[in-house]
């Protein structure tokens, strides 16, 4: 063999080594880069979820109001007809309570335990007069009363505390006819009811045309407190629509 060839095959042979080593290098690069990442995003999110989920670490409640008119007039328009359920029909309903819910100053947790321990039953009906949906009670107790660290009956004795500490403007308890209002009124109204609440801790929620809630921010002693990302949520319309009480 002339040393041509053989300097070819031996170019040949160092040309792939290098190619080899280049492709191992970027391998090991890509691996180290892809094993950092993975580690650092499991320390991102690790710093997020520390306290994610976890029954009783939460910083306030939420409690929700709902304007049960807008409810039963939403619901009715999307089934095609009225509905039987106790929330819509003949009683007077006018704000009831959606729920209680645990929040972060950013975020919030829910389902905190899967499965949820069951409600009993009595418990249920014993909120109808304040929830007047069975189905609500216990999906609320599902999603929020689980994140609350505290057993069902104390959760829901919480709710009735929360909603006692609250008064209903009296223009809102009996509304015969329907009303349109600008959102700002409706809070105002609230804040004049209610000694101690301010702006920062309220807010009022709608659909394309009606009100849909009132949310006001409880800290864990249930007193009025700040919520900005709260606020963030609020309505933007300047007008909002009040169907009336039913039978009211």
């Amino acid at each position: 063999m002339s040393d041509f060839p053989r300097a070819w095959i031996l170019k040949a042979w160092v040309s792939k080594a290098w190619v080899l080593k280049a492709w191992i290098s970027r391998s090991l690069i890509s691996f180290g880069l892809l094993a950092f990442a993975a580690l650092a995003g499991a320390g991102i999110v690790s710093a997020q979820d520390r306290r994610q989920n976890a029954p009783g670490e939460f910083d306030f409640y939420v409690l929700s109001l709902s304007w049960s008119p807008s409810f039963c007039e939403a619901a009715s328009e999307r089934s095609g007809g009225g509905r039987s359920q106790i929330q819509c029909g003949g009683r007077p309903f006018s704000f009831v309570v959606h729920g209680l819910w645990p929040q972060y100053e950013h975020g919030f947790p829910d389902y905190c335990q899967r499965p949820s321990p069951r409600l009993d039953r009595n418990i249920m009906s014993s909120m109808l007069d304040l929830m007047p949906a069975p189905g609500l009670i216990f999906a609320e107790w599902d999603k929020h009363g689980t994140c609350s660290g505290l057993g069902a009956r104390a959760y829901f004795e919480t709710i009735r505390k929360a909603r006692s500490a609250v008064k209903i403007p009296e223009e809102y308890l009996q509304l015969s006819e329907p009303k349109t209002i600008a959102p700002a009124e409706i809070e105002d109204a609230f804040i004049k009811a209610n000694p101690g609440l301010n702006s920062a801790a309220i807010a009022v929620t709608c659909d394309k045309t009606r009100l849909s809630e009132v949310r006001i921010c409880m800290g864990k002693d249930l007193q009025f407190r700040a919520c900005e990302e709260i606020d963030r949520r609020a309505c933007r319309r300047d007008q909002v629509e009040m169907p009336p009480v039913r039978g009211g």
